[in-house]
């Protein structure tokens, strides 16, 4: 009977800790856009709203190198991908949430830069995620994209190729991992053995692939419960894509107008929105069962990610145009002029969406679909490309300033 005991609490364990190993606190930011991919923080969040290079900052920290990577939180630490172009360098780095003193930097490749990607691109513009122990990068290099296990003190404990990287469009690389059941799924989209391949986290053996040959995109999936079942969605080539996620067979496909894009897709509802992108400007909302078209317009949200909450559907437009709509029917609910170039997704918290263009300047706005409602106005830096961080009441952002004429990249802690 002891035996039979012992065993049966062996077991046990191993469960809960692989339980343990599978998930984050909701009021960490484990991952691009947050604890559920939709860039909305937890509900009891209230992050400052107004903020300065001297007022409601914590703590700042200079960034070695450069990179587009949103940071992500868990726990006591932060982690974001950085390159640095003379030593052709890639790397994650761990950050001391309470102090913001960098705690480690792990090299994770040497070498092999593409000769050409768009200029206002970086070498590590695909943000990491993590499950709670381990930490997953995934970098473009020597003609390949490759994906990268890190425990939580900066060891590598498994790196694999995904795929060979040679993309119609030569942007560079940016779409990034997303952990889900027991998964690492990685975008790997190109001219040539193009496709999302999922990795078994803790050997990172590869449990399947969905063949994509020919389509162009920079998009990172997303996966959600929509008409019933998980779907894992993705736009690029013409069209929208719904795949099971445990298995990557294809549930259906939806026509859009762009052939290349790079915003993350949101759904609400049984409904499912993409917006893009090159060389057509298209905004389509899709019934999440089917695929079949439900509304569109020509609004253009090409880099950034829309904000899907409540009924309704925000975005900051390439034009420069914030802009709310009915979710269901596409009616405009308001539209009023911010700032371009933008390239940084809007984020829900504490009741206000935030929204970056990419001269620094976050213009705040209440979540409230009847009118425009200015919050507030901000600016930090003179280069903003990531996505922020909204947890624990406040904001971890990443921007770079070269006012000095030097280019320095900094992650601020911003709170009351």
């Amino acid at each position: 009977m002891s035996r039979i005991l012992a065993f049966l609490i062996a077991i046990s364990f191993s469960v809960l800790t692989y339980a343990q190993d599978a998930q984050t606190s909701s009021k960490d930011w484990a991952r691009w856009r947050g604890p559920t991919g939709n860039a909305i923080a937890s509900a009891d969040q209230k992050p400052p709203t107004t903020w300065s290079k001297d007022t409601n900052v914590v703590w700042k920290t200079k960034i070695p190198g450069k990179g587009h990577a949103s940071p992500i939180v868990v726990g006591d630490k932060i982690f974001l991908a950085t390159s640095e172009i003379g030593k052709q360098s890639q790397s994650v780095v761990c950050i001391n949430r309470a102090s913001g003193e960098i705690a480690w930097q792990k090299e994770v490749n040497q070498g092999g830069f593409p000769a050409k990607i768009y200029p206002k691109n970086t070498h590590a513009s695909s943000t990491v995620a993590t499950n709670g122990t381990h930490v997953y990068a995934v970098f473009n290099h020597h003609e390949k994209v490759t994906a990268t296990c890190l425990d939580l003190e900066g060891n590598i404990v498994w790196n694999k190729d995904v795929g060979p990287y040679n993309p119609a469009y030569k942007f560079g690389f940016g779409a990034s991992p997303i952990v889900h059941d027991g998964k690492l799924i990685v975008s790997c989209e190109n001219k040539s053995e193009s496709g999302i391949t999922a990795f078994d986290l803790k050997t990172g053996d590869k449990i399947w692939k969905i063949n994509r040959d020919g389509i162009s995109s920079y998009s990172t999936p997303f996966i959600a419960n929509v008409g019933g079942k998980e779907q894992l969605f993705i736009s690029g080539g013409k069209a929208v894509h719904s795949f099971d996620p445990k298995t990557g067979e294809k549930n259906w496909q939806g026509r859009t107008n762009w052939q290349v894009s790079c915003g993350t897709m949101v759904c609400d509802g049984d409904m499912v929105y993409a917006s893009g992108g090159f060389p057509a400007q298209h905004t389509v909302a899709l019934n999440g069962k089917t695929g079949e078209l439900e509304w569109e317009n020509n609004i253009k949200s090409y880099e950034q990610s829309l904000l899907a909450v409540d009924g309704y559907i925000y975005c900051h437009s390439d034009g420069g145009i914030l802009h709310c709509f009915n979710a269901k029917t596409g009616k405009e609910m308001w539209k009023s002029r911010f700032i371009k170039p933008v390239s940084v997704s809007p984020v829900l918290a504490g009741g206000n969406i935030y929204f970056t263009s990419e001269s620094g300047d976050t213009v705040v706005v209440k979540h409230d679909p009847k009118e425009f409602n200015e919050v507030a106005k901000n600016k930090l830096g003179n280069q903003a490309f990531a996505t922020p961080a909204f947890c624990d009441n406040r904001i971890y952002t990443r921007v770079g300033d070269d006012s000095t004429g030097k280019d320095h990249q900094w992650l601020y802690c911003l709170g009351e």
